[in-house]
């Protein structure tokens, strides 16, 4: 393997010089796989926090919206009952004087997802920041403490 300068004369070279070239890539194929670990996976997710201990909280004070999907699709907000169809406009009513827009959507284990996530992009439209989802574990551990 030699280096070729060019003709008997020393002229011009022929052939590009290509080495230049693979440096700049192992260069960014290393940069790829440094980064490609740092981007973040999986799902952000919120649990509702219980209040302190020994502080009593009234009705009023609940400032947690929880929606509740049942089995059969009925819907409610706190206990509340409602449909899809009224959904979207009884949260924006909710929420039009809080500033924290955030609620949890608790739905029946034997309920397809579908139903849920329909439930989420109705939130989301009705200008929700941020959507928490309750499972029976998350329940159980606030219920407890």
């Amino acid at each position: 393997m030699g280096i070729s300068l060019g003709g008997a004369k020393g002229g011009p070279m022929n052939e590009p010089n290509v080495v230049p070239l693979i440096d700049v890539l192992l260069v960014l194929l290393v940069i790829f796989m440094v980064i490609t670990p740092l981007t973040p996976k999986g799902l952000e997710a919120l649990i509702p926090q219980p209040p302190p201990p020994g502080v009593k909280t009234t009705a009023a004070d609940i400032r947690t919206v929880v929606v509740s999907i049942n089995k059969d699709g009925s819907m409610m907000i706190n206990m509340e009952p409602t449909d899809e169809q009224r959904l979207g406009p009884r949260l924006e009513e909710i929420f039009k004087t809080r500033a924290e827009r955030v609620i949890f959507v608790k739905g029946d284990p034997d309920l397809e997802f579908q139903v849920v996530a329909r439930v989420i992009d109705i939130a989301k439209g009705a200008g929700i920041d941020k959507v928490g989802l309750m499972t029976p574990g998350v329940e159980a551990e606030a219920a407890s403490q």
